[in-house]
């Protein structure tokens, strides 16, 4: 599976270089530089706060450049670039009053350093109804890595704190490819991410979630499915995708299905599985 991983890489790697031109300038400029340039985009509120956002700016471009040549990329330089984020979500869920996601992703969105941001965004979400846990999507740009935050407390008196991390160093064969986070149940902190889907046959991977306290595990992780879609709706979680493809011919497929998954509280589990018509092309 690691060697496909590597293969859509390349591949989406390819495809998008040039839309990273403006961050791989960023990367080279110091921070002084960048201020005046392309990655000024939004006005600050105050000198730490615009200090901060070009620092991540410098990061991100770092890390989206490593990953694009081709270069060893280090958890060190990612824990860097998202540790500036973990400061500002921890900030605004300890402060006194509730937190207020959507003028917290309004804040996160100032970290876009690209016009238009193709590739690139950071959103905070609750998972269950308790409030005690939030979960962060960071894309850091095009092509370049992919992770999830997950922010927890497990009481009323107990401040916020980072609890796990989904990312390529904690989940070997995580694929870190433009990911969406999607929450799937009420009840509690059950999710699940998507990523991929950025190349022609929209290739997905896809992973269920728990965090339960602080342990954070997972449930079920699909294959690297060809010509994938989902969609969360109130009976389960839906992944359409070609189950046969043809080997001869990539863009065409012998046969397309439809999984419907669902949390019971207890486990994640496959409830609906069926053949449905190929989608027109």
């Amino acid at each position: 599976m690691r060697e496909e991983l590597k293969s859509i890489h390349k591949i989406c790697g390819t495809i998008l270089f040039l839309l990273v031109v403006p961050l791989i300038a960023a990367a080279l400029l110091p921070p002084r530089e960048v201020a005046h340039g392309i990655l000024a985009r939004h006005p600050l509120t105050s000198p730490a706060e615009n200090k901060r956002t070009l620092e991540f700016s410098r990061l991100a471009a770092q890390l989206t450049l490593k990953r694009q040549q081709g270069q060893e990329e280090t958890e060190k330089l990612q824990e860097q670039a998202l540790g500036i984020l973990d400061g500002v979500v921890l900030d605004t869920l300890n402060s006194k009053d509730r937190p207020n996601t959507a003028a917290l992703n309004e804040q996160l969105a100032e970290f876009v350093s690209q016009r238009p941001p193709v590739g690139e965004d950071y959103r905070i979400a609750p998972l269950g109804a308790a409030g005690t846990v939030y979960a962060l999507a960071a894309n850091l740009g095009v092509g370049g890595p992919s992770a999830v935050r997950l922010y927890s407390r497990p009481g009323d008196t107990i401040r916020f704190q980072l609890t796990a991390r989904i990312d390529r160093y904690t989940q070997k064969d995580f694929f870190d490819e433009y990911l969406e986070l999607v929450p799937v149940a009420a009840s509690a902190a059950v999710f699940v991410t998507v990523s991929g889907r950025t190349d022609e046959l929209q290739t997905g991977s896809f992973n269920a979630w728990e965090l339960d306290g602080q342990k954070l595990q997972l449930l079920w992780a699909s294959d690297l499915l060809p010509r994938s879609s989902y969609e969360n709706r109130a009976d389960g979680f839906w992944i359409t995708y070609c189950g046969e493809p043809d080997e001869e011919k990539p863009r065409d497929c012998r046969g397309m299905f439809q999984d419907r998954y669902v949390w019971d509280s207890s486990a994640w589990k496959l409830a609906e599985h069926q053949k449905v018509p190929p989608a027109h092309r």
